[in-house]
């Protein structure tokens, strides 16, 4: 699995995992993001079974596990956590924070050890003394329960599944390069996955507010500079909700 380091003040760092050759053709590939502050460290989005093996070597080249405190969901997918269980075979003491929507649901992944219930409205990630990573809801985008989260200091906001690309097998390179021909690997996804554009365009407003250099989601390649904005403006004229066949369809059938 490879892995890139987004940002590095010293004390604050942002590491991407993910381009795994190792995982199974039939399993998508994701994004794992390791996030570090005073040298502990939050897994955000620690990904699924398949490819927890390749990640915790890849991790142990830049944390020692033993000094990973929190797993943070973004909703319920297992693609996003269904290695609950593995990790905390792992380090039992951790904490897995997760949407209130899913705590009932996303221990089932984890021998039923209870997640911390993030409400609604969002909070704060604690990461050793810091308490200044924020948690932004992006509600039906596309779960009913879902987060985004966003660091100040590093102007880096973590989309979760908005912003997912469906690259192809041999992939490209983790940032952006040309954002035209990018959509060609998003637009699908978007249409299908994002139910409701009011949903859609309450995070676009909240997101619009904050001061990002880099987006980062769960799936494809990250966003950064000036594709930002390219983003925010081709997602919030997308129409989404779009994948109900018609009865005209159906009858076809």
């Amino acid at each position: 699995m490879k892995r890139t380091t987004l940002y590095d003040d010293g004390n604050r760092k942002w590491i991407v995992f993910g381009r795994d050759p190792s995982r199974g053709e039939n399993v998508i590939d994701t994004n794992q993001f390791l996030v570090m502050h005073d040298g502990r460290g939050a897994l955000i989005d620690p990904g699924g079974v398949e490819v927890f093996p390749s990640f915790v070597g890849a991790l142990s080249a830049a944390i020692d596990p033993a000094d990973v405190d929190i797993l943070f969901a973004s909703h319920q997918d297992p693609d996003i956590i269904s290695s609950l269980a593995l990790w905390l075979d792992l380090k039992p003491e951790l904490q897995c924070l997760a949407p209130w929507t899913w705590a009932g649901f996303i221990p089932h992944f984890g021998g039923g050890r209870p997640v911390v219930a993030v409400p609604d409205e969002g909070g704060t990630l604690p990461l050793g003394s810091s308490r200044d990573l924020r948690i932004v809801p992006c509600h039906y985008c596309h779960s009913s329960g879902h987060f985004t989260v966003y660091d100040p200091r590093a102007k880096i906001l973590f989309s979760s599944d908005i912003g997912a690309a469906l690259l192809p097998e041999e992939g490209l390179p983790f940032f952006v390069e040309d954002f035209k021909a990018h959509v060609n690997y998003m637009e699908g996804f978007h249409k299908r996955w994002m139910p409701s554009n009011a949903a859609k365009n309450d995070w676009i407003r909240r997101v619009r507010e904050l001061d990002i250099d880099m987006m980062v989601p769960q799936h494809g390649s990250l966003f950064r500079g000036d594709d930002v904005k390219r983003f925010l403006d081709w997602f919030e004229a997308l129409e989404v909700g779009v994948a109900i066949p018609s009865a005209e369809a159906m009858a076809a059938k």
